[in-house]
């Protein structure tokens, strides 16, 4: 897990916003749903593999944040759920806190 990731969750196990969105999922949650995305049986041939990313967090309407893994970067991506786009979204996990703290809607696009 990515030390920023690591620290973070330390600290606060999780960050929800003002509307109740968890940004930052608690560790319990960010370890079931990476077990599943990475399940070869959950989307079978539906999405291209995630095996590359951690994700950590959503946006409350279904896409979701993550780390990429592999090569391992600081950046963070988004994956839209409608079309399986993976989208650079953040510098680092500060940046990405910053962001979705202060921006409004899809503050990502």
């Amino acid at each position: 897990m990515p030390g920023q990731l690591t620290a973070l969750l330390k600290e606060t196990n999780g960050v929800v916003d003002e509307d109740g969105t968890d940004i930052v999922w608690s560790l319990d949650r960010v370890v079931e749903q990476n077990l599943q995305f990475w399940s070869p049986d959950t989307f079978p041939g539906l999405y291209m593999p995630f095996d590359p990313l951690l994700f950590f967090g959503d946006n409350g309407g279904g896409d979701q944040f993550a780390f990429v893994l592999t090569p391992e970067r600081p950046d963070i991506f988004v994956w839209d759920h409608e079309n399986d786009s993976r989208l650079w979204a953040a510098r680092e996990l500060k940046d990405y806190l910053h962001r979705s703290l202060v921006g409004e809607g899809d503050w990502y696009r």
